[in-house]
C-alpha cells in the first residue's frame, strides 16, 4: 500500500471520528471533548498505519505502540478530567461568546480542523510504518528512549496539576508544585518533546526528514494558536494577579529556575 493510499484511509478514519464527537458534544454540552478526540485520533492513526503499513514488522509495532500509548493515555486523561461530569472549559465558553451566531457549524469546522491536524502530524507514524529496512537503527532506539523520558514527564505534570485542582482549598490559586514550579506549561513542554522523539524516529526512514515539520508545527500551535495563549488568557480571567506574579517569575515553556 502506498503512502497516499494509507493517508487516505487515515484521513477518512479521523474525519469520521471527529464528526461523531461533534454530534456527541451536543447532549454533553461540552466542546472540550474535541481535545480528547485530537489525541485519540492520532492514536487511531498510529494503530492504523502500523496495522496496514508494509514496513518492517518490529518497527511498525514500536512506532504504533509509541503513538497509541501516548494518544490513548492523553485522550483518557482529558476526557475524565475535563469532560465527563465537568462544566465546559472557559476556552470554549469564550469561543461561543465570540462567535455569537452559527455556533454549531463553526464548531463542526473546528472539530474537523483537528482531523486535518491529526493527518498532518501523523507523518512520523506513516513514514516509519512504510520503512522495510532491517533491523531497527540506533537512531530509532534513541528516539524511543527520548519518548520514554518525555511521556514520563508529561504524565507527572498532568498528575501534579490534577492533584492540585482536586484540592478545593486551591480554588483560584495557581499551581506551582513540582514541575509547575519551573515551567508555566510543563505538560506542553513534554508534549512537544514527545513529538521531537517521533520526528527523530522518522528520520531513519526514507523521506522521514519531511516529518521534522511535526514538532515545528506543534510548537507553532502551542505558542501562537490553541495552546499557551488560550490557556494563559483563561488563567488571567480566573486567577488575576496571582497568575500575573506567576508569569513574572516562571519560565513560560522550558523548565528553568525561577527569576
Amino acid at each position: 500500500m502506498s503512502a497516499l493510499e494509507l493517508t487516505g484511509w487515515g484521513a477518512a478514519a479521523v474525519v469520521g471520528l471527529m464528526f461523531v464527537l461533534w454530534l456527541i458534544h451536543f447532549p454533553m454540552k461540552n466542546a472540550a471533548i474535541v481535545d480528547g478526540g485530537w489525541a485519540g485520533g492520532l492514536a487511531l492513526l498510529a494503530i492504523l498505519y502500523a496495522a496496514m503499513g508494509t514496513g518492517y514488522g518490529p518497527r511498525r509495532l514500536l512506532i504504533g505502540s509509541m503513538g497509541a500509548v501516548w494518544g490513548l493515555r492523553l485522550s483518557l486523561y482529558l476526557v475524565l478530567t475535563r469532560v465527563i461530569g465537568k462544566p465546559e472549559e472557559g476556552r470554549y465558553v469564550e469561543l461561543r461568546r465570540k462567535w455569537k451566531t452559527g455556533i454549531p457549524l463553526k464548531f463542526l469546522l473546528f472539530f474537523e480542523f483537528q482531523a486535518v491536524l491529526c493527518v498532518l502530524l501523523s507523518a512520523p507514524f506513516l513514514f516509519a510504518a512504510l520503512n522495510g529496512e532491517v533491523p531497527l537503527s540506533s537512531l530509532e532506539f534513541a528516539a524511543a528512549f527520548l519518548w520514554v523520558i518525555a511521556i514520563a514527564g508529561e504524565v507527572t505534570a498532568d498528575q501534579q496539576l490534577h492533584r492540585f485542582k482536586s484540592d478545593r482549598s486551591n480554588k483560584g490559586k495557581t499551581c506551582q508544585v513540582g514541575l509547575w514550579n519551573y515551567s508555566r506549561h510543563p505538560n506542553y513542554f513534554f508534549e512537544w518533546l514527545i513529538w521531537v522523539s517521533y520526528a527523530l524516529f522518522a528520520l531513519a526512514s526514507p523521506n522521514g526528514w519531511l516529518a521534522v515539520f511535526a514538532p515545528m508545527l506543534m510548537l507553532y500551535f502551542l505558542f501562537k494558536v490553541t495552546g499557551i495563549p488560550a490557556t494563559e488568557a483563561q488563567a488571567l480571567r480566573t486567577k488575576g494577579d496571582d497568575y500575573r506574579r506567576y508569569q513574572e517569575s516562571t519560565s513560560v515553556f522550558f523548565p528553568w529556575v525561577k527569576k
